[in-house]
């Protein structure tokens, strides 16, 4: 069960068109578990539930009935939290070789972070936070060819050339007197 204290985003859900061909996307580049499927009795589309994590049900709702001729998402983005920079490139690569296109790398000092398009035109990143805080929106380029120290080193030096910069335990405490007030 997911402890919570106020309302809290936990899970999000898709219309998509071909719903095999998106699961397949999303366990294979994300290896997310299938934890239910089946048609809703209220909500008549075939639906799939998905998650990372044994605390959530699911994290992820696949629904079909996105008509084929949708070419445009209304998904702003859908956002995966990774533990390194290796995992960045190694969901880069995997994405790619499951069809994902627009491909972008980008530097927000707060995270460093991947940018593509799933098979079906929904925006996805894949982000790694780092330990500081700049204000947003922030975005340098992001180059993966880069060793991790260098990136790290790199991106310390961004978000302290930032006014706005200041240790990530400094904005958390900063967040919280404000949730306070």
């Amino acid at each position: 069960m997911l402890s919570v204290t106020r309302p809290t985003p936990s899970h999000f859900g898709i219309f998509v068109t071909e719903i095999e061909r998106m699961v397949a996307f999303y366990t294979e580049v994300f290896g997310l578990t299938v934890t239910d499927r089946g048609v809703g009795r209220t909500f008549k589309s075939e639906l799939v539930f998905m998650s990372a994590s044994p605390d959530q049900h699911h994290q992820l709702v696949l629904a079909s009935g996105r008509p084929p001729e949708a070419t445009f998402s209304t998904v702003m983005q859908i956002s995966f939290a990774v533990p390194s920079i290796q995992h960045i490139r190694d969901a880069q690569a995997a994405a790619l070789a499951h069809g994902a296109t627009q491909m972008r790398g980008l530097n927000h000092g707060n995270a460093l972070s991947i940018y593509f398009s799933d098979p079906e035109g929904n925006t996805i990143e894949v982000y790694l936070d780092t330990p500081w805080y700049v204000a947003q929106p922030h975005g340098d380029p992001l180059d993966l060819s880069k060793s991790d120290a260098e990136l790290m080193r790199e991106t310390e030096a961004i978000c302290r050339a930032d006014p706005t910069f200041m240790p990530l335990a400094d904005w958390r405490a900063r967040f919280e007197s404000q949730k306070a007030a």
